[in-house]
């Protein structure tokens, strides 16, 4: 089975803490890292906690807010200054490309890789990546600059057929894989076998829905609908509202809302204010609301377990 697990690298608010840093994850989906924002120390992070970063390849940058980007030219300068030849993706707000290239070019530094800028659109849903294995689209987020989220999706995985199974209907070895995909067989008398009755542990496609910095909004709900985990950022307790829609973010409370509207199976909620040493208020708010609601800690891996269809 491949891998589906996420890794905390920070997950502390616009100020970083003595035990916490600002926003950044990696998310591992069959062998392909994607480095979601990268705030300050996001390279350390990954040194600690035993990541190799050169094997990322994608990197997604939500919005133009410093503790979701400043950690980007120095894991940048550092893929460099280790050898890095391989290309690296960048889905990144427009301006960004910009940012980099003038720290470059004002320390004289030439990249040996190619850094590949796929700008955003803020367009919700829109299909910004896909491979044989993944595709990311985009969650359109209401913060105060334009500011969007991600949705990783996992293509359908192959269902198991048994040897029985193959010898009882003597399915030749080219129709095999069309019928791990879903396909139907005809035996040689004519007789249609549903595909029902030939796999066993047909698996459903796991799915990550990042929401970064945002205020209440339920517009989100029908694209992050049935995800597997969402993570949703939880800035404030309820009690600090008026401050969480001046700044536009969001609540502990309001974070756990959403989660049961768009009835997810698991909720993380994060991007904690640096007022809260004590993470534990914001997790009893947010369970509530939502019971299966866990914190986001740095260093800490949640695996997305597969489930039958």
């Amino acid at each position: 089975m491949q891998n589906f697990e996420l890794t905390i690298l920070g997950c502390s608010s616009a100020t970083p803490t003595s035990t916490r840093n600002p926003t950044a994850q990696l998310l591992n989906i069959a062998e392909r890292f994607f480095l979601i924002d990268c705030g300050e120390a996001t390279q350390i992070q990954l040194r600690k906690f035993k990541l190799k970063f050169q094997r990322i390849n994608h990197i997604f940058i939500s919005h133009l807010h410093g503790d979701h980007y400043l950690g980007l030219i120095g894991l940048l300068s550092s893929m460099h200054l280790l050898g890095r030849t391989v290309d690296l993706h960048l889905f990144c707000p427009p301006e960004l490309e910009e940012i980099i290239e003038v720290q470059f070019k004002h320390s004289q530094t030439y990249l040996r890789f190619k850094i590949v800028y796929h700008h955003h659109k803020y367009i919700a849903n829109d299909l910004i990546f896909e491979d044989n294995k993944v595709e990311v689209r985009t969650i359109l987020l209401n913060h105060r600059i334009p500011c969007c989220g991600f949705l990783f999706t996992e293509k359908p995985l192959l269902a198991n057929i048994s040897k029985e199974i193959i010898q009882k209907y003597h399915i030749p070895v080219e129709q095999i894989l069309p019928i791990k995909g879903g396909a139907d067989f005809i035996t040689t008398d004519g007789e249609l076998i549903p595909n029902t009755n030939l796999v066993s542990n047909k698996l459903k496609p796991r799915s990550y829905a990042y929401c970064s910095d945002t205020c209440y909004d339920e517009r989100i709900i029908e694209i992050i609908k049935g995800v597997d985990l969402l993570y949703h950022e939880a800035t404030f307790l309820n009690e600090m509202l008026p401050r969480a829609k001046e700044t536009f973010h969001s609540t502990a409370l309001q974070a756990a809302t959403i989660a049961q509207k768009a009835e997810v199976h698991q909720l993380m909620i994060g991007h904690y204010s640096a007022r809260y040493r004590d993470l534990q208020p914001l997790l009893d708010e947010a369970q509530t609301v939502f019971s299966n609601t866990i914190l986001s800690i740095e260093g800490k891996s949640t695996v997305v377990e597969p489930v039958s269809m």
